[in-house]
């Protein structure tokens, strides 16, 4: 596998056409920019980038420069002439139209004026089919439909697949909110219930609380895509939107991750809340922005620019996109947004992680490595005490709980539940199964090993010295660190224990880094607004994954990567209303307060750069803070941190995780670190020669040195990487 160049950040879907790059495909490849022909023309693709169109059309605009006459202008696809297809806007002074019947792969777009030979506009457009793929490398299989487990909102389902494509008839529904606040079903879009609630859109337009509910199939992902619309008006269009629209959509990110592989999923990450519906958004999402259908950013990343092409090309360009998930709907937010800007124009997330393949895979392992250590090779050696301190974790149930939670590494782990046994791998009965889990599911990143077939994995743990910080704070003793480490062993590649560490495929691990698996930062985050919030549940009596301490590392790459983290808002508040639910003032006062700073980002026509705008339009009160847990709560507002300053620190204190308490940087995102020969200055305890000798045994190539760049860790290779 190889690295083919860095695409260019494309804003087009923003309230700023950009001109269209050709795409070139590769083994990784990104978006390619031709220089711009002079003229009195250009071509601007509004679906999305020229070279990711899918589904046989492109919506296009045509730019006139001059002041003459639009009847002047003509319009070819390949020759034939597709002027017909495009509506003149006078006023702007271009032409815009949705041009079909493009050719499998490469199709080529031509605008001329008439009488001026020779000065013809160029586009070059690559249509991919609307089953996918595109950007995210062949299809994963086997592949489960579910399509006959998609229940709608009046409890009927999609029915039996048309084809192996998981594909079904795109159909539209109704449903209203009612005055009791459920959202129901509309059985007869012609008679409207006495319970219809009314609603008064963000842009102060009052219609009664309708609801179009369009489902079908892209990319082999059953989509939904949802609006106020009254059934009584004609069916919303490009050019005739809906009423109730406010011209905005929040795309929905679902979570999860154990099982999410080889199955098209029967849920998506939610289209029908009234407060979003309410303020006018559209509201869209799909069965694979769902972590626990797809755990794989980059699939999900792909299914969501198809489907908002989809919007765009139906229902018009939205002013601006807001990407919205929690838990593994946050890892979709963020890497999505970083990846391949200009599909979330911000993003509001919760319960949220750098990435799946740093932070959160490195603890889930040292987790179970910890548990396994605990339980059965040294049981009753460490305290429960000792056990917490050395994970880092706040409760020491952590351990066992993040331990389960190491399932996404095991490729006979989890599946969900209509995956038949006889498809799944088993080391023993099954070896040519299919393997469930993170990293094979993403193999078309990481590659695969050429003796086994299984994915190269980025994981490790070689010269880690677990429970360092306890041993310094003299909470174990020097005999109980060392047989710690030369005990803890690592997993292999069916993550099943063995007596040596782990040791990462060097190939994988600079492909996590370069394609964004591992989060950067330095894409297209630094020019986008982010409300990180969180219902804190660090002090979850049984432990949770969720820990505060994650959204202090993505902190921490941002820094590293734009020199600060401005762009960055985290609110804090305890876990009363459930994670991440809009029964939360805060989390409603976070929804408008995006509003607010989108707005502005987008009617700032100046020429300053995005990120100039981001920070320039952030409201003045969306600030760090926290709530205290009282009632009624009482918001302070203060910068948060991961050392636990002021009165939000000590209300929410974040924790830390095995990896950190070994000494690793807060921002989490060494794979495998450099080493250096044991140091004793290192140590706060004093060894015996004895036991230097052991501890140098135990660690005979050396100990992590964290001051220094890990292994093949390297920039972002750019954004808008594809991969076959």
């Amino acid at each position: 596998m190889s690295l083919r160049g860095a695409g260019a950040r494309w804003r087009a879907w923003r309230a700023i056409p950009v001109v269209v790059v050709l795409l070139v495909i590769a083994p990784v490849s990104g978006v390619q920019a031709a220089p711009e022909e002079p003229g009195l023309l250009r071509i601007v693709s509004l679906s999305g980038p020229a070279g990711t169109v899918s589904g046989d059309d492109v919506l296009i605009r045509v730019e006139a420069k001059g002041r003459f006459p639009l009847d002047r202008i003509t319009i070819k696809h390949d020759g034939r002439d597709v002027t017909h297809l495009f509506t003149p806007d006078p006023q702007r002074h271009h032409l815009t139209g949705l041009v079909t019947r493009l050719q499998p792969g490469t199709n080529h777009l031509a605008a001329a004026i008439r009488g001026d030979v020779g000065r013809a506009a160029r586009l070059t457009v690559v249509n991919h089919p609307i089953t996918g793929p595109v950007i995210s490398g062949p299809h994963e299989q086997p592949y489960m439909c579910a399509t006959q487990r998609f229940r709608l909102l009046d409890g009927t389902t999609l029915g039996a697949a048309l084809d192996a494509n998981c594909s079904a008839a795109t159909r539209v529904d109704y449903a209203y909110r009612s005055t009791t606040g459920a959202i129901k079903a509309l059985p007869d879009p012609a008679v409207r219930p006495p319970d219809l609630a009314q609603t008064t859109t963000s842009d102060g337009v009052s219609v009664p609380f309708l609801i179009r509910i369009e489902t079908g199939t892209i990319n082999r992902a059953i989509y939904q895509i949802s609006m106020l619309h009254d059934p009584a008006d004609a069916a919303p269009t490009r050019s005739s939107p809906s009423q109730g629209w406010n011209g905005r959509l929040i795309y929905t990110f679902g979570g999860g991750c154990r099982s999410g592989w080889y199955v098209q999923g029967s849920n998506t990450g939610g289209v029908t809340s009234p407060e979003m519906l309410g303020r006018g958004y559209a509201v869209a999402s799909s069965s694979l922005n769902v972590m626990g259908n797809n755990c794989n950013d980059l699939l999900s990343a792909e299914t969501m620019m198809m489907v908002k092409e989809h919007i765009i090309e139906q229902y018009g360009s939205p002013r601006f996109t807001i990407g919205w998930g929690s838990s593994g709907g946050s890892y979709q937010s963020y890497q999505i947004a970083d990846n391949y800007p200009g599909l979330l124009d911000g993003i509001i997330v919760g319960q949220s992680f750098p990435d799946v393949a740093s932070a959160t895979n490195f603890t889930l392992m040292d987790a179970r490595l910890l548990d396994l250590y605990f339980k059965e090779r040294a049981p009753g050696a460490f305290t429960p005490e000792q056990q917490r301190q050395i994970a880092g974790f706040r409760v020491s149930a952590g351990i066992p709980n993040l331990s389960d939670g190491a399932a996404r590494l095991d490729p006979d782990g989890e599946f969900a539940s209509y995956v038949p046994a006889a498809l799944r791998y088993n080391a023993l009965t099954r070896p040519d199964g299919a393997r469930g889990d993170v990293y094979d599911h993403t193999v078309n990143v990481y590659g695969r090993d050429p003796d086994t077939g299984f994915a190269l994995r980025p994981l490790d743990n070689v010269g880690i010295q677990y429970g360092l910080s306890a041993l310094n704070r003299a909470v174990i003793t020097k005999q109980q660190f060392l047989d710690l480490n030369a005990g803890i062993g690592g997993l292999d590649i069916d993550a099943d224990h063995i007596p040596q560490r782990t040791v990462a495929d060097l190939p994988a691990t600079r492909a996590a880094y370069e394609s964004g698996r591992i989060l950067s930062g330095a894409g297209g985050l630094a020019a986008t607004p982010i409300i990180d919030y969180r219902a804190y549940s660090d002090d979850t009596t049984d432990g949770d994954i969720h820990m505060m301490v994650h959204g202090f590392s993505t902190r921490a790459r941002l820094v590293t990567a734009n020199g600060d983290a401005r762009n960055h808002v985290m609110l804090v508040e305890d876990n009363q209303f459930g994670g991440f639910s809009l029964n939360s003032p805060v989390l409603r006062g976070a929804l408008a307060s995006m509003d607010a700073w989108l707005t502005g980002i987008t009617a700032d026509t100046s020429a300053e750069s995005l990120r100039s705008k981001v920070l320039l339009h952030r409201p003045a009160d969306l600030t760090d803070a926290c709530w205290t847990p009282e009632t009624p709560p009482r918001k302070i507002s203060q910068a948060l941190s991961a050392d636990n300053q002021g009165e939000c620190g000590a209300l929410f204190p974040a924790f830390g995780t095995p990896r950190l308490e070994a000494g690793a940087p807060l921002a989490d995102d060494v794979v495998k670190c450099r080493l250096k020969p044991v140091d004793l200055t290192d140590y706060d305890v004093e060894f015996t020669a004895a036991e230097v000798t052991r501890l140098r045994s135990v660690f005979p190539d050396g100990v992590c040195d964290w001051s220094a760049t890990g292994v093949e860790q390297r920039p972002l290779k750019g954004t808008w990487l594809t991969f076959d």
